[in-house]
Parts: structure tokens; sequence; C-alpha cells
């Protein structure tokens, strides 16, 4: 996924714009970037290091000197090389993007074919930054620019553009992905975390619409577009992404963990001597369900985090599983005899899960009980890439899917429908396969009601296959 941070104030923003976008850490960890445009000196600097060896901090404190000015914006990026800084008929300036571009081919031959040139790749590919900049470069404003890159991308994009006046931020055009507005005396900011907002002294003014736009100045917020109506924000930030601390449409993550969790915990028969939250995105859930199931809440396994940050991701793939493993330290004086009941996220691929199992066992639990928070992920996300998934079949719904049907695509709304005999079979193999005692997914419907938003406001593709993938919602762009 990823994360930005734009600030504009009086004095100095380094400070807050670095220390703002470190508190992103969890939403990436391949690169991250900072820029800043200083007004003395009518400069930008710009300063991009990858995160695949070690995390944000290291990289940027011993440059913060050289980042002066009082506008600066940053990221956290899953994906390409960021900030990008552009020279064009809209004038000079640097653009950071939360984006998942389906259509980043059909585009780029469009560009070219047009005489557009690239000048920025990323492992030999195109940076989808520098083409939603490009797209935007189309219009005559950045308003209009803005407005014709929404119309062109399937996927989606939340960005802010750093020119030497302003912060633009504008959010994805049905809200996918988050744009926090945060306010103390001498500056503004923006964010897609909120929790980036307390230790800096900010106060939360409000989350930003679908398809809005804003700029921000020390003094002012003017808005640009208006939001539009339709919204499809994505569930899994209450899931998975989410910090503790943060909050989207008025809805804090760990409040919607717990009570996805207590929701669980009432209804289940299942009986248990403790309950335990795989860390981090599962401790809120499983502090929820000890609370309705009656049982203590016991940490029977605990993240060893003093050098495995939650940021520090290899890039070799078998180098993270075996980080994802040694983050995880069961404790079997916790677990000697017990029967314990652990609360995670969700499936992707089953990898980490496999190996979890077995160490609890090994460590003397009597019975492995697993819950998790949301429904089966039965199709891959086509909006933000949270899977970060090549494929559909490299889900374990749909490796099990086919090799039950002979055919990963087939009856795919019955497996994704609670309750069905399908859906019995597929959850029954999983817990089979990783010989848990127990195994339950929350459905959709207990999902939706934890987040407290309309379901027609969520986004649930993964789970369902629901979309309105290029849907465009009117606004006044």
């Amino acid at each position: 996924m990823g994360g930005i941070m734009g600030v504009a104030a009086h004095d100095e923003c380094r400070y807050d714009l670095f220390y703002g976008v470190d508190y992103h850490s969890h939403l990436g960890t391949r690169r991250a970037g900072m820029a800043t445009y200083d007004s003395s000196t009518d400069r930008f600097c710009r300063s991009i290091h990858s995160l695949e060896q070690t995390y944000f901090r290291t990289k940027f404190e011993k440059e913060l000197p050289k980042f002066n000015g009082g506008l600066g914006i940053g990221v956290i990026s899953d994906t390409d090389p960021q900030p990008i800084v552009i020279n064009s008929h809209l004038g000079k300036y640097a653009i950071v993007t939360v984006a998942h571009i389906e259509n980043l081919a059909a585009l780029e031959r469009e560009l070219i074919e047009s005489g557009v040139h690239f000048g920025e790749l990323s492992s030999g590919s195109t940076n989808q930054t520098e083409l939603i900049a490009l797209l935007i470069n189309q219009g005559r404003t950045f308003r209009e620019g803005i407005r014709y890159m929404f119309d062109r991308i399937k996927g989606s994009c939340t960005l802010l553009i750093l020119n030497d006046k302003e912060v633009i931020g504008a959010r994805d055009r049905l809200g996918r992905t988050p744009l926090i507005l945060g306010h103390k005396d001498g500056a503004y900011c923006l964010a897609s975390e909120s929790t980036a907002f307390a230790n800096l002294g900010y106060q939360h003014v409000r989350d930003l619409g679908p398809g809005e736009v804003v700029s921000i100045t020390p003094t002012s917020v003017t808005t640009i577009a208006t939001p539009g109506q339709d919204m499809q924000v994505c569930s899994f930030l209450w899931v998975y992404y989410g910090f503790p601390t943060s909050g989207y449409e008025g809805r804090n993550v760990e409040e919607a963990r717990f009570a996805s969790g207590y929701e669980m915990g009432q209804s289940d028969p299942t009986e248990v001597d403790c309950a335990c939250g795989i860390p981090d995105s599962g401790v809120g859930m499983a502090l929820g369900y000890a609370a309705g199931h009656g049982v203590p809440y016991h940490r029977c396994i605990s993240k060893y985090t003093p050098t495995w940050p939650r940021s520090f991701t290899p890039s070799e793939q078998s180098m993270r599983n075996l980080v994802a493993k040694m983050k995880l330290v069961p404790n079997g004086a916790m677990l000697k005899g017990k029967r314990a009941l652990f609360c995670d996220d969700s499936i992707v691929r089953g990898t980490q899960l496999n190996d979890n199992v077995s160490e609890l066992y090994s460590h003397g639990a009597k019975e492995v009980h697993m819950r998790i928070a949301c429904p089966p992920l039965i199709y891959g996300c086509r909006y933000i890439g949270f899977t970060s998934s090549k494929s559909d079949m490299e889900l374990l719904t749909r490796r099990i899917i086919e090799r039950l049907e002979g055919d990963a695509n087939k009856n795919l709304d019955r497996y994704a429908t609670t309750g069905s005999p399908e859906y019995e079979r597929l959850v029954e193999e999983i817990r089979a396969r990783f010989g848990l005692t127990s195994l339950k997914f929350n459905p959709i419907e207990t999902l939706v009601a934890s987040i407290g938003l309309p379901k027609e406001k969520l986004c649930t593709h993964c789970f369902d296959g629901s979309s309105r993938f290029g849907d465009a919602p009117e606004n006044d762009l």
C-alpha cells in the first residue's frame, strides 16, 4: 500500500515531516522519500532511499539539516521511488502517491504515442507516480489535470503535490485510501494516518471526501474540488493496515477490531482456556474476543521488536518467510496444556500460519483454535493491491478451490457465501491443512457492523467480489 504526509508551516517543517512520515512506516516496506521547498533559495530538496535492508529513521535522520523550508511532502512506499520532481507548464512541483494503477501499460503506450516521454524507470518498468504526474500535466490547471487523471486510471490514487506556494492533496475518487487534514498553530498537514498527529501537536480536522482536492498553506485550507457522493473505502484498513490509534471516517481502528472480536466471542460456543492475538493486527480482535467470550487474554505469543521492526522486509521471498517466523516468539509457559484460541487479521497465502501453528503445538498447546477477523479472501485486490499477489492463484483459497473443483474460478460466489456447503468445505480444508482444532472466519455482516459504515460505502471486493470498478462518482471537478 503506502502512506503519505504533507506539511505547510510558518517555520521549518523538516521535523514534523520526518516524524510524520515515520509514523506511516507500517504501511510500506520498500522505499521512502521526502521533498521540501525553500522559498529563500527557490529550490526543492529531495531524497529517496530503499527500506528493504533497514527502516526509515536510519536513512533520513542524518540528512535532516538539508531539508529547508516550510512546505514539504513525504512517502513510505510499497511501489516505485518517490517523490518525483516535475517541470511542466503547471510549474515545477514534487508529487507523491498512494496508488495502484491496473491499466498502467495501456496508459503508458497512449502517452508515448502522443509524444510524451518518460524519464523515471523502476526495475526497468514505468514509475507509476511519474505516469500520474504526466496525466495531470494534460490539464491546464492542477484541478483540471487531477480530474483528467481520475477519469483515465483504473484502480486508485491518492496524492500530494508540492509547489512553491502550497501543498495540494487529492483523495482517491472513490475514497479507497484515506487522506486526513490536521491543524496546529502555524501549520496544516495532510496524512494517510491520523496516528501521525498526536505527538506532533496536530488536531484532527476532518477526513477529505472521495475525490476531494484541497490546498493547504501555513494559514489556510482552500477547497479546489468538492467531494463526490460515492465512496468505496477499503475495509482492510480496519482489518490489517491501520495503526490502532488511527481512525477513518470517524471509526477508530482498535474500536473496530475490538467490536468484531467481541461479537465473535459472544456467539462462539467453543470452550477454550484463553485468547491471544497474533501480533500486531490480531491483538485488538483477541482482546474483544476474550471480553465477549468471558476468558482471559494471555500473551501466548509475542513479537520481538528490538531488531525486527515491522517495516523491515527483505527483498528475497525465502528471507521474508524466515523473518516473519523469527519475529513471533511463542511462550511455552503460557501455552503448556492450554486450549488456546488465537485471533489474526486474515489468511492470504498461509505460509506464516503454517509455521505458527506447528510452533504453538511444539511449545505445549493442547488445542489451537484460530479466529480470523474477516471473511476468506476469495478475490485478489484490484484497487490497492494489498495482497501483493501477482494473480488470484497466490491466494490459498483459490488454490484449494482449484483442487476441489478442477477450476479455480468455479462457484466463487458459493465459496464466498457464509454457511453454504462450499464455504463450509473450504473452511474445513483450511483447518485440516494447518492442523487447527477449529477455525472460524468473521462473516462479512460482522465486519461491516464493526466498522460502522454502510456496506455500500465499503470496498469488500476481496471477500465477495462486489465492486464498482471504473465507476467515476460525480463531483464538481
